[in-house]
């Protein structure tokens, strides 16, 4: 296993700029950096999986309020890490050693403790106020899930800069499954009941902190250095800011179906939401892979020219990606929802939303550039423009289009969080857009895609479908073969 204290440089060497370090940087990424993601995106399936079980488990009003405590907890967290781990990461790369980024874990720590226990003690303050009258004994479980999940999220941060592959899944893990298979525990032995199962995260994610804590060492002689600590909340709490806008831009539209189209249209929503936003959610765990490679690559040109080779593979591998969900929806959303959600008509929905994988990758490319680059306002203050206009577009089209309008909105928001971030580049001289033959390629698996939600679903046409979803993952794994090698 790696040392915690000896810099690990997976990335292609700084001073080679040609195609050699494209080969190699691309190797890493679609290579071992994907282990990462896998990793990481066990949360994903897990919590995919475990949904339907709950609603079986508890009551319907608790369900409903388990969802919006682990909200707030996922909001409190963002608050509580304040950027530190995105911090830790480029201060590690800047000094070439762990000293610093290990004294920034232990300033991330008592950040999260002061975090933590402000909102403790304010309960009584906001609890009624946020809508969790008399679910006071909730509020006070899910804050203490607070500190340490956030905890976990900055040292999770630093193993990935270390390439500690195992230490990572073993903390990742436990902290994501351990809390649902402990919750699940309580709920059948103990008590069937949201605080129940919130007891289970709090004690995996205390687990998981200590395990994270032991594999980082935090260096509590960090908490004395101002210099670093000023400029780790410089970067940081923009951030974090920033993070907080992104919890709008992918809730708000269904606060703005609530208002003008009611709770029936939520749920229907929701459901094909959830089918067209996961690969979304991957790529948004795809970037936090890929940070620490980024910020450990000091040559400019170099770094740059990796972001678009990277950003072009990720568009050849979603053509693929995003036909066979498109494919699969009609098949899938009936066995996710009843058929009084019509299911029939949300395959549009799914589609649309999946097209928000575009330019998220487009502005996972450009985002982490200017994070590498410490432009944390800029990245910040475009997140919430990218918000405002997801409200405003969402106010628009919702009336006009229904839920399909929502949808819509959302693809209009991460285009303009992707153009504005390309044009808040410092050096855009060497920039290019995606090759002609990625263009093609994206076109040509959008149309067919297109297409196939306007064919009857059917028995025969349903077939097809499902032959068509195979006939993706041997296209898909091909072109991750290709992306390793470099090869275009």
């Amino acid at each position: 296993m790696t040392s915690p204290t000896q810099p690990v440089t997976p990335v292609p060497e700084s001073v080679d700029t040609g195609s050699v370090a494209v080969r190699k940087g691309a190797n890493v990424l679609f290579g071992r950096g994907l282990l990462y993601v896998v990793v990481w995106s066990m949360q994903l399936v897990v919590s995919s999986l475990i949904s339907p079980v709950l609603a079986h488990l508890m009551p319907p009003a608790e369900f409903g309020v388990l969802a919006s405590a682990i909200a707030l907890y996922q909001a409190l967290v963002v608050l509580a890490v304040a950027g530190i781990d995105q911090a830790s990461v480029l201060q590690r790369a800047e000094d070439g050693d762990d000293r610093k980024a290990r004294g920034l874990l232990a300033v991330g720590m008592v950040t999260a403790s002061i975090v933590t226990v402000l909102a403790l003690t304010t309960i009584p303050v906001w609890g009624d106020a946020s809508g969790f009258i008399g679910e006071h004994p909730l509020l006070l479980v899910a804050v203490l899930w607070t500190g340490p999940a956030a905890i976990v999220q900055i040292s999770l941060a630093l193993l990935v800069a270390q390439d500690r592959i195992r230490v990572f899944a073993v903390t990742s893990l436990l902290s994501s499954i351990g809390g649902s298979i402990i919750g699940l525990g309580l709920l059948t032995f103990v008590r069937a009941d949201a605080t129940t199962y919130a007891w289970g995260g709090v004690v995996a994610q205390a687990v998981a902190m200590g395990i994270g804590i032991a594999a980082t060492r935090p260096r509590f002689a960090g908490l004395l250095d101002r210099r670093t600590i000023a400029r780790a909340f410089r970067l940081g709490i923009p951030i974090a800011l920033g993070n907080l806008s992104y919890f709008v831009l992918n809730a708000g539209d269904r606060i703005v179906v609530q208002r003008l189209l009611g709770p029936d249209e939520v749920a229907r929503y929701q459901i094909a939401y959830v089918v067209g936003s996961a690969v979304v959610l991957l790529l948004t765990f795809t970037n936090q892979a890929w940070a620490p490679h980024f910020a450990a690559l000091r040559d400019a040109v170099a770094r740059r020219r990796l972001a678009m080779h990277s950003r072009d593979e990720l568009y050849l591998l979603l053509a693929p990606v995003l036909l066979a969900v498109t494919l699969v929806s009609p098949l899938a959303l009936p066995i996710l929802a009843p058929a009084s959600y019509r299911v029939q008509e949300l395959t549009v929905v799914v589609f649309v939303v999946a097209i928000t994988a575009f330019p998220v990758v487009a502005s996972g490319a450009t985002g982490r550039l200017l994070l590498v680059e410490r432009r944390g306002v800029a990245v910040g203050v475009i997140a919430a423009i990218a918000a405002a206009v997801n409200i405003g577009a969402n106010l628009v089209l919702v009336p006009l289009l229904g839920i399909a309008g929502a949808a819509v909105a959302t693809v209009v928001a991460y285009v303009v969080l992707a153009a504005l971030q390309l044009a808040a580049l410092p050096d855009r001289r060497d920039w290019r857009g995606p090759r002609a033959r990625v263009v093609l390629t994206v076109a040509a698996a959008l149309a067919v895609a297109a297409v196939s939600v306007f064919v009857p679903q059917d028995v025969l046409w349903n077939w097809v479908r499902f032959a068509g979803v195979i006939a993706c993952v041997p296209w898909f794994f091909r072109r991750l073969r290709r992306a390793r090698g470099g090869v275009a």
